[in-house]
């Protein structure tokens, strides 16, 4: 289970980092956070789930989305799902609405534009707060985007 204490410690962060306020995350009109990825697209999937182990959180499921596209005789650019959480902190975003689950685990999306760029994609915990009316989970929220920040910063250079 990843604690705060557990968190603070694997990411050299101290206490006072956490206080940051809600201005300094990143934002989003529609929800959606991209992070530009400096390495290949492979790499960037084997640096982000070992940063996710590192920080040990739970790791559920790799989906290779542009497989998929292939099985079904689609072209699709490289597109892989990474879906993991540390479930005592996303279970307290379902007690604070059930609709919440809709959300978590946490869904990282690593994609391939025509350029050859590399992208880490994500919904803005911000955004799923409003999106689901939790005004009773500020700490946790904040937790959770100082974690997905960390581990898309793994990429990001």
């Amino acid at each position: 289970m990843l604690t705060r204490a557990k968190f603070l410690r694997l990411t050299g962060l101290t206490a006072a980092a956490l206080a940051i306020s809600s201005e300094a995350l990143p934002k989003s009109n529609d929800g959606i956070v991209r992070v530009k990825s400096l390495y290949p697209f492979q790499e960037t999937i084997e640096r982000l789930k070992k940063d996710i182990a590192a920080k040990g959180i739970r790791f559920f499921s790799e989906i290779d989305q542009s497989k998929l596209a292939a099985d079904a005789g689609i072209k699709l650019n490289p597109s892989t799902l990474l879906v993991f959480g540390n479930p005592p902190l996303g279970i307290q975003f379902i007690t604070a609405n059930p609709n919440a689950g809709l959300d978590w685990p946490v869904r990282l999306l690593v994609t391939q534009d025509s350029t050859g760029a590399v992208w880490t994609v994500y919904t803005d915990f911000a955004w799923i707060t409003a999106r689901h009316g939790i005004v009773n989970r500020a700490e946790q929220f904040k937790m959770a985007s100082m974690v997905i920040a960390s581990i898309t910063s793994s990429v990001k250079g």
